[in-house]
């Protein structure tokens, strides 16, 4: 893991999982750069509060469960120095929403898609595949399961 921060320039963000027959990533894509759902962390928050937030204003999806504890694993730095800092955790639902942001006017991503392992590994940037391996590595530890919605 990388040294911590400074909060000013941290982005927190969830390597979101639906495990279901098969295993699947949530990316989003802006412009043309594939990611995990993330944001700034803002004042007063912590950095898993943020991600949380974030997940939420992005993609709709409040049933996160976090089977991993809180472990994350962070990036180099990028964009002017900024770090982003990921969580892993499991998802049951498959739908997702694009909200528009309204500071934007617009959604902050233009497409969502659940993908394989290895289609994760081939949309995203090399900032971060690493972070693809670590959230397989991650959700291999232990056999999980995922409450069926009613």
């Amino acid at each position: 893991m990388a040294s911590v921060p400074d909060v000013h320039r941290l982005s927190a963000g969830v390597v979101i999982i639906h495990a279901g027959k098969n295993q699947r990533f949530l990316l989003l894509r802006a412009f043309q750069h594939w990611d995990f759902p993330k944001g700034m962390v803002e004042p007063g928050e912590t950095a898993l509060e943020a991600a949380i937030r974030e997940v939420a204003e992005e993609t709709t999806l409040t049933d996160l469960d976090f089977q991993w504890g809180h472990e994350y694993v962070e990036t180099g730095p990028y964009s002017r120095g900024k770090v982003a800092r990921y969580y892993v955790a499991l998802t049951s639902s498959l739908e997702v929403s694009l909200p528009v942001n309204p500071l934007l006017g617009r959604p902050e991503h233009s497409e969502f898609r659940w993908v394989s392992y290895q289609q994760a590994l081939d949309m995203t940037s090399p900032r971060v595949r690493p972070v693809v391996h670590w959230a397989s590595r991650t959700s291999a530890r232990k056999q999980v399961s995922v409450p069926v919605k009613p």
